[in-house]
């Protein structure tokens, strides 16, 4: 009976359906983006800085509040002689403190606090921009990549179908061994392009997964996510001027130097707080021994109420020091915001010329590549006129293949340098909202030109 049980068992769990396993999400690029800046560790650790700065401004904020200090002393001494002292001493207070002048270090402090929490902010600021960037570059690499993919298989289906033409060619007797050899050397040229181009997809998911700060627990990086949407291209016209000065009004790296320069400021007041006096005043309740008894009672209690004050006449020119010292760190800061104001402005520049040098070549390439395709087609008619050389329909093939992977090209270097000049403006791509400098009718119909041919064809002889 128990061997009977176990087979039913056996039988039924061969019947059962497996568990499906759980389908990759897909992320769109704002969803990327969205995703990256929620769990990046650079964000997450500028984040945590921000909550490190609001613990410094409370911290400072306690030199305002009154604070509640106990104290207490116990001690036995041993007499060498004969004395009257009692040999017991102790002494405890519970007292509230509350400054009331300190030269200014408490105010500076608490305004130290404060700048460095705005700086932190504008650091997190900064650092999901530039995130935020490298995940549309990254993006659109992967988009590339795959792109690549498509024409790259292509390519080698067009040269396999050219291998089998000859070789049909040779059994028939029409053309010689060399003919397929050279079809057989152009399908083994392209298939190295193909495997380098899913190597760089899978490089791509690589990228993406380290920008979401996602563990690889798989051999396929892929695995874990996928991406939706194409390569596309979107004409855009920016105004340098416009640029340069939406930069420097609106970066946070500009405004957390800034605060550097601040904190300095505030810091050189802090130093000179140390040469003033400080006072405090205090009120508590206090419970002592006395040691002699001829005085009074050995336990001793009451209320107490006092002023505390210290001022440093001579300190060594400990004073002196850090002021030198924090004149110099300002100084290095205002070099720090001139340099980083003409970093910001080469970014601008340099996202603008490959912005421009992209479109060019796209323009370029949008012509070439339907001139490509004519050639192609041109190459194989001849070949069949017996007017043209299998040599001509090779380099055709060739051309079609490096114009279209030159064209992908052109796109993804436009679309990562609108996200260089996003990041460079402080905002998002959307956020580029350039006037043309042409004319909206030219505008719409270069932009109808370009997006005939931004997707790759079905097929590498489609024109």
């Amino acid at each position: 009976m128990r061997l009977e049980f176990w087979a039913v068992l056996s039988l039924a769990g061969l019947f059962l359906p497996a568990p499906m396993e759980a389908e990759a999400p897909s992320y769109g690029i704002e969803e990327a983006v969205q995703l990256a800046q929620a769990q990046n560790p650079e964000v997450v650790i500028a984040r945590k800085k921000i909550q490190a700065a609001r613990g410094g401004l409370i911290e400072a904020r306690s030199g305002y509040l009154p604070s509640v200090v106990s104290t207490g002393l116990l001690r036995e001494r041993e007499h060498q002689a004969e004395s009257r002292l009692r040999n017991d001493d102790y002494n405890t207070s519970v007292r509230v403190l509350q400054n009331i002048y300190t030269g200014g270090a408490v105010s500076s402090q608490m305004a130290i606090a404060q700048l460095n929490l705005e700086k932190q902010e504008y650091e997190y600021q900064a650092v999901t921009n530039r995130v935020a960037m490298d995940v549309r570059i990254a993006f659109n690499e992967l988009l590339l990549n795959r792109a690549k993919i498509r024409v790259r298989e292509q390519s080698v289906g067009v040269l396999q179908e050219e291998l089998k033409t000859q070789q049909e060619r040779l059994t028939a007797g029409i053309v010689g061994t060399l003919n397929v050899s050279r079809a057989e050397v152009a399908l083994a040229n392209e298939q190295p392009e193909l495997i380098d181009a899913q190597t760089q997809l899978q490089n791509s998911y690589l990228r993406l997964s380290e920008l979401f700060g996602m563990d690889l627990k798989s051999k396929s990086a892929n695995a874990q996510f996928e991406v939706t949407g194409q390569l596309q291209y979107q004409p855009r016209y920016p105004d340098l001027n416009e640029c340069l000065a939406r930069a420097d009004s609106d970066r946070p790296e500009i405004k957390a130097r800034q605060k550097d320069i601040d904190i300095e400021d505030r810091q050189e007041q802090l130093d000179r707080s140390a040469s003033r006096p400080w006072v405090e005043v205090f009120s508590g309740y206090e419970v002592y021994s006395e040691r002699d008894p001829e005085v009074g009672h050995e336990f001793n209690n009451g209320y107490v109420v006092g002023i505390n004050a210290k001022w440093h006449i001579f300190d060594g020119f400990a004073t002196r020091g850090r002021l030198e010292a924090t004149r110099a760190r300002r100084a290095a800061a205002v070099q720090t915001l001139e340099a980083t104001r003409r970093s910001i402005a080469s970014e601008v520049r340099g996202a603008i010329l490959d912005l421009e040098q992209a479109d060019h070549v796209l323009e370029s390439e949008t012509k070439n590549v339907q001139t490509a395709d004519e050639s192609l087609e041109i190459a194989k008619g001849n070949l069949g006129a017996g007017l043209g050389t299998q040599l001509d329909v090779l380099q055709a093939a060739t051309d079609v293949t490096r114009t279209r992977t030159t064209r992908l090209s052109a796109i993804y270097l436009h679309n990562a340098a609108v996200a260089k000049l996003a990041r460079a403006c402080a905002t998002n791509p959307d956020g580029l909202e350039f006037k043309p400098k042409i004319t909206q009718q030219s505008n719409d119909r270069r932009g109808k030109q370009v997006a005939d041919v931004v997707q790759p064809p079905a097929k590498l002889t489609q024109r």
